[in-house]
């Protein structure tokens, strides 16, 4: 089937927001090049289960391409028109599948040295779209906060090697009921600024205590579906003939209620969780693998205002065979390695925070549990400098939210 041939009928199967959307927007879907097309409807099948600044994104979309003159549409959609695909792509369900279709079309692109046109036309069509509509303004500043080194007693590693050149490093920090301030912080930010999904607290381990107002995950919760999940991937990895396509798809495939992530909670944060699980790679067996990848996509699908991210020691590499049965025994855990990994993993998501609307007035503060050490980033912070006078970590917080 091609785009000009769909039908209210042929989005039956999708949810009913993402159906409703489609049969909308059909006319416009009609008008699209089947290299472009799927990939737009990859993100509309899932449009139920999105963050609101998700489904933002995808309405600008749909305006920035609906009020496009018929001069201009084919201008924006000709890159994308002159790709040369097969007959087996255009058989493919791509109204159903979009996602299968669109690892095809990548492969495909590859085989036949399209990709690199590909990516000019896809880079020049986000750079459109996203300026045909202003951001909207925020209704505070962006905060983000890393705890790490949870469980270390005595560390020999330099830390904050790439945060502290952004901002001032603080060697004396009182910080007594460290993680209760931090949260209480958050918590008065969601109090403040009501957002959905605005408000987040991940952690590694065990989490605390928040309100509502704030999103909640953490590794721990997320024991039982992520012993699930190491025990397909495990048989999968014993079988006699791996093939990491099927690997790959039987992931994707995996339903909330089948890892179990029951469906009367929040559908939104289930599918959101899952995702962690079957997209990321280390994340069922690495905690602070998990904090990372959880605080990248949170970050880039959610934009939170807030974001406290805490590290907890992850297990010792070893063979994958023994990380799968994590489940099975109590794992042996490596503080040490952990926070090496944490401090990285903060400087990244300070990097991926840096990267969303309103960047210019953002803040951001990595702490060293249960230690006098911390870095603090914001435009009213000089960088790149050190500060030896002690400072309640109550005050440095106040200072940055």
């Amino acid at each position: 089937m091609l785009p000009n041939q769909l039908t209210p009928g042929s989005f039956s199967g999708y949810p009913r927001e993402a159906r409703q959307t489609a049969i909308q927007q059909i006319a416009l879907l009609q008008r699209l090049p089947l290299a472009f097309l799927p990939l737009l409807l990859r993100e509309l099948i899932v449009y139920d289960w999105k963050f609101p600044a998700e489904r933002a994104d995808l309405g600008r979309q749909f305006a920035y391409l609906g009020t496009l003159a018929a001069g201009p549409f084919q201008t924006a959609m000709s890159a994308f028109a002159q790709l040369k695909l097969t007959r087996d792509l255009e058989k493919t369900d791509w109204v159903n599948s979009p996602a299968i279709f669109s690892e095809q079309l990548s492969a495909h692109l590859w085989a036949t040295h399209q990709i690199d046109a590909f990516r000019a036309a896809a880079v020049d069509y986000v750079q459109k779209a996203s300026a045909s509509a202003p951001d909207p303004a925020l209704p505070t500043h962006r905060l983000g906060i890393a705890v790490i080194g949870q469980g270390v007693a005595k560390n020999d590693y330099r830390l904050f090697r790439k945060l502290g050149p952004q901002g001032v490093y603080f060697t004396q920090v009182k910080h007594v009921g460290g993680v209760e301030v931090l949260l209480k912080a958050a918590a008065a930010r969601a109090e403040a600024h009501p957002v959905p999904y605005g408000h987040w607290y991940i952690d590694g381990g065990a989490s605390l205590d928040v309100p509502k107002s704030v999103t909640r995950i953490s590794y721990d919760a997320l024991s039982a579906p992520r012993a699930t999940l190491q025990e397909r991937m495990q048989k999968t990895y014993e079988a006699a003939v791996f093939d990491p396509e099927a690997f790959r798809t039987m992931l994707a495939q995996i339903k909330p209620e089948e890892a179990g992530l029951h469906s009367g909670g929040d559908e939104v944060l289930n599918r959101f969780q899952l995702s962690l699980l079957t997209e990321g790679s280390g994340t069922q067996v690495f905690s602070t693998t998990f904090v990372q990848w959880a605080a990248r996509e949170a970050l880039r699908r959610a934009q939170p205002l807030t974001l406290v991210t805490r590290f907890a020691p992850r297990q010792r590499e070893k063979q994958m065979n023994e990380l799968l049965a994590e489940h099975q025994r109590k794992p042996e855990l490596d503080p040490q390695g952990s926070l090496i990994d944490a401090d990285m993993g903060a400087y990244y998501t300070w990097l991926n925070q840096q990267r969303l609307p309103g960047e210019e007035k953002s803040a951001f503060l990595a702490w060293f549990e249960d230690h006098d050490e911390a870095v603090a980033i914001a435009p009213t912070l000089e960088r790149g400098k050190r500060s030896d006078t002690p400072i309640d970590l109550a005050d440095l917080i106040a200072r940055l939210a």
